[in-house]
């Protein structure tokens, strides 16, 4: 098979390999869902429904680092998604309920807090871990809802670091892993 032939081929298996939100109404034009590295913080926001109970505010969102939705149980390293309403206004008030296996003292499987989506540009809403307690390893949802209308719903599998190596160092914190 010659170089071009072989680029050609693994083609759609790199398309095919960016993970599909599970479910998506037709109020969003796009969700994008990967890995960010942590951005700089100007302050927090209340979230009584958090664990933490804050959220971060930030001035500038970070790219993704990654578009896969296996996650690294690392400190600092983020995973979300980035979604566009199909409304030029976009759509205020939207409840992220992020579900994931028991944490912290009281077991909570379960978070949600008030977010935006914009109609503009891509909106990104993400979680990071910040404290050891949230590094459990299992299945996450993130789903996006207004008036108990689903807008999406994404999955992420948080894994060991030596499980993906490339993902556990991409936001400089090596150190971390031993």
């Amino acid at each position: 098979m010659t170089r071009s032939a072989l680029i050609l081929a693994l083609i759609p298996l790199w398309v095919s390999a960016q993970p599909a939100p599970d479910e998506v109404s037709p109020l969003i034009a796009s969700v994008q869902s990967g890995v960010v590295c942590p951005p700089s913080t100007v302050g927090s926001s209340p979230a009584p429904d958090t664990v933490a109970g804050t959220t971060h505010l930030i001035e500038e969102e970070p790219p993704f680092v990654s578009l896969s939705n296996r996650v690294p149980a690392v400190l600092g390293i983020g995973f979300g998604t980035k979604a566009l309403s199909e409304a030029a206004m976009g759509i205020d008030t939207v409840t992220m309920t992020v579900t994931h296996p028991p944490m912290g003292a009281g077991g909570a499987v379960r978070q949600s807090f008030e977010t935006r989506i914009s109609g503009l540009d891509p909106s990104l809403t993400f979680y990071q871990f910040d404290y050891d307690y949230e590094l459990v390893r299992g299945i996450w949802q993130m789903e996006a809802s207004k008036n108990g209308t689903v807008l999406y719903r994404t999955t992420f599998e948080i894994v060991g670091p030596e499980q993906v190596p490339e993902l556990a160092a991409i936001c400089g914190f090596e150190e971390l892993l031993s």
